[in-house]
């Protein structure tokens, strides 16, 4: 992916505050002491709030569609900014099969100015509880949700076939389809942030864990023994008969430094049991499965 070089606005936007509670999670090279209480400030009479580090600010996604079941497990959201400035997405994929466990996530850095420039352009882009977006005359096309955070609290919109809608669809109004297109310019405008990306190093992460079955062609990774909590956890997914753990403290860097080793077939062990296991590395904003289970 690319992202895009903002330009700071000349004049003074609203600051960003996220008013629900946030998990105190640290990424690496996260401030110290930065989930505190947000400094206050006055502008037009209001009270603002500046985002505390790991505050959610801003987040693009995309869920539903035509897509194999095992393919929805383990998605990641295409951007999240947080209130430090940081910047999480995932990463180009390596054209290779099968692939790594472990998804190429990164972290990069813009500035405060700039995340406020996002904010305010993302509300000029239409980002609001509310708004008509319409339904394109489009069959098994996934759903985009922006999210925008301000002081006047969090603003999601949710647009089917933001991408694959026809330009002169028929059953979007003049102003739907306006409304649409502002929004995707605004979606590929975080899409090419700036970056110089770092790898993300989460601190806690949840496992999609289902039985594993031998590939119908091509060699059988070696197998590996599975160093983090009990598998497969509660069912999360009957399609594929998956369940889901969180894995944290300790047992992070455990997993981490197995999975590095695999690849998204390796067989892992628990006893005489062999599991199929997808990694989902949370955010700073996320808290176990029950947070993640709402992205996908």
């Amino acid at each position: 992916m690319t992202r895009l070089r903002g330009t700071l606005i000349a004049a003074a936007v609203p600051l960003v505050v996220l008013l629900g509670a946030c998990a105190q999670q640290t990424a690496a090279g996260s401030p110290t002491g930065s989930t505190g209480s947000p400094a206050e400030s006055r502008e037009e009479g209001t009270t603002a709030k500046t985002p505390a580090a790991n505050d959610l600010v801003l987040r693009t996604e995309t869920y539903g569609g035509f897509v194999a079941p095992d393919m929805i497990l383990g998605r990641f959201p295409q951007i999240s900014v947080y209130g430090d400035g940081r910047v999480i997405s995932q990463g180009p994929v390596p054209s290779i099969y099968p692939g790594p466990a472990l998804p190429n996530i990164q972290v990069s850095m813009i500035t405060p100015g700039l995340v406020r420039q996002l904010v305010q352009e993302g509300l000029s882009a239409g980002v609001r509880n509310g708004s008509d977006l319409g339904q394109p005359g489009v069959a098994d096309a996934p759903t985009t949700r922006v999210t925008v955070v301000t002081a006047a609290g969090k603003q999601v919109v949710t647009i089917n076939a933001l991408s694959e809608a026809p330009s002169n669809d028929r059953r979007l109004t003049a102003d739907q389809r306006d409304a649409r297109a502002k929004i995707a310019a605004y979606v590929k405008k975080l899409g090419a942030l700036p970056k110089n990306p770092t790898a993300y190093q989460p601190i806690a992460m949840v496992v999609y864990a289902a039985p594993w079955t031998k590939p119908a062609s091509g060699p059988v990774p070696p197998a590996k023994a599975w160093p983090g909590p009990a598998l497969p956890g509660p069912d999360i997914d009957p399609a594929t008969r998956a369940g889901c753990v969180a894995v944290t403290g300790d047992q992070t860097a455990r997993v981490l430094t197995a999975a590095k080793g695999a690849n998204a077939l390796t067989p892992w062990t628990t006893g005489s049991r062999q599991w199929r296991i997808v990694f989902r590395p949370l955010l700073p904003d996320e808290n176990g499965c029950a947070a993640v289970k709402t992205t996908r």
